[in-house]
């Protein structure tokens, strides 16, 4: 196997995803393995660890698998070397501004969500430390 290759488990130790989750991303054809071992057994490179590590960060922020493929597609285009017009580099461009912008607005509500949830932890403490001082 080549130096540039990683089995499953590697890839899964490095993206923090299970065997399970690389091999459902595969089956929705979202990543796949770059190639074979004589064995059979998928074999991935760092291109490949970078999709998935996409794939990682859209997952909690909401967006869907289809949009992840879509981000994909894009970013494979703009990344490709493929001669693009001025029109088409500029369409795909305005598809990334948009999950740009999708994710911004994910991390604010989830900024929105930490803040409460901070808020309500340090009301449950200082409860329990009034309580505590109350029972000595």
């Amino acid at each position: 196997m080549s130096s540039e290759h990683m089995q499953i488990g590697e890839v899964a130790a490095r993206t923090e995803l299970s065997l399970r989750t690389i091999r459902h991303y595969e089956e929705t054809g979202l990543v796949i393995p770059s190639a074979r071992s004589q064995g059979g057994f998928r074999l991935y490179t760092e291109a490949d660890v970078a999709r998935l590590m996409v794939i990682r960060r859209m997952k909690p922020l909401g967006f869907t698998l289809d949009e992840m493929r879509d981000l994909l597609e894009v970013t494979d285009r703009l990344d490709s070397g493929e001669e693009l017009t001025a029109n088409e580099r500029e369409a795909l461009l305005e598809r990334v501004r948009g999950y740009e912008q999708g994710a911004a607005e994910q991390v604010e509500k989830l900024r929105t969500q930490l803040a409460r949830a901070e808020e309500f932890a340090a009301t449950l403490r200082e409860r329990l430390t009034r309580d505590q001082a109350a029972a000595m």
